[in-house]
């Protein structure tokens, strides 16, 4: 069984104004449970609409979008966030930690949100920090650490709920190269383990590190590509290509 299921998704905004906006016109794929997926196209192309609609955080003018079986379409506004906490992990460009609380205080929130017991948290947060190499910081403010520091606690944050699918919305968008790489080799090991992963990026080489890429044009999706047996570099210089054939009105 598929872990997301996306049937003919549309998305339109203003749709009663003389000016509807078509953000998504026609956007149909499936994931399957561990995969690693990036998603790239031009600004204004719909990835944030649809990571969004994913997210739960909008919902679809039509079509079908199922997780685990779930329809989110269905979901009220209570039910969605009440979702959200329990089967999805979010990542973002600019890490979106609380500096009023310590890293260790940031990575619970999400377990707190959700009452779950402190000897529950106390249990996940052990090895997962050692996995992410954070337990030096951990107990630091976020004010007090690099921007790479605070991504893989933001990253600890995601992963700490257990999400069925984790959720990265240009998650290198705001770190150096060096950096950046260090964060997408996490990525690799996280998805390595079972995790499931979708990526908005505008960068061909964070996308090189996901297992299929898929590009989106216009609110449809134009092509998409898989990693199979390249490296890195054949990957990435296969997302170049086709990213500049898009850019340039190619078909």
């Amino acid at each position: 069984m598929n872990l997301l299921h996306i049937s003919h998704l549309q998305k339109t905004y203003n749709a009663n104004s003389t000016h509807p906006v078509k953000a998504l016109k026609e956007i149909s794929f499936d994931v399957n449970p561990g995969e690693y997926i990036a998603i790239m196209g031009e600004s204004g192309a719909g990835k944030s609409t649809l990571l969004n609609i994913i997210a739960t955080l909008e919902k679809a003018s039509a079509g079908e979008i199922l997780l685990n079986g779930q329809d989110l379409s269905s979901l009220t506004a209570d039910q969605a966030a009440k979702y959200r906490r329990e089967h999805l992990g979010f990542i973002f460009q600019h890490f979106n930690l609380l500096n009023s609380l310590s890293n260790r205080d940031n990575i619970y929130l999400p377990l707190v949100l959700a009452k779950v017991p402190v000897a529950e948290m106390e249990k996940r947060i052990q090895p997962l920090a050692a996995s992410l190499g954070i337990e030096q910081i951990i107990d630091r403010y976020p004010t007090e650490v690099s921007g790479g520091q605070q991504q893989r606690i933001a990253i600890a944050r995601a992963l700490i709920t257990q999400p069925d699918l984790l959720l990265a919305d240009e998650p290198t968008g705001a770190l150096d190269s060096n950096t950046s790489n260090e964060i997408l080799d996490l990525f690799d090991r996280v998805n390595a383990n079972g995790q499931t992963i979708i990526m908005v990026t505008h960068s061909a080489a964070a996308a090189s590190y996901a297992k299929r890429t898929l590009f989106i044009k216009d609110g449809r999706i134009y092509h998409e590509l898989f990693r199979g047996d390249d490296s890195l570099k054949q990957y990435q210089e296969e997302i170049s290509k086709t990213m500049m054939t898009l850019t340039n009105g190619g078909e």
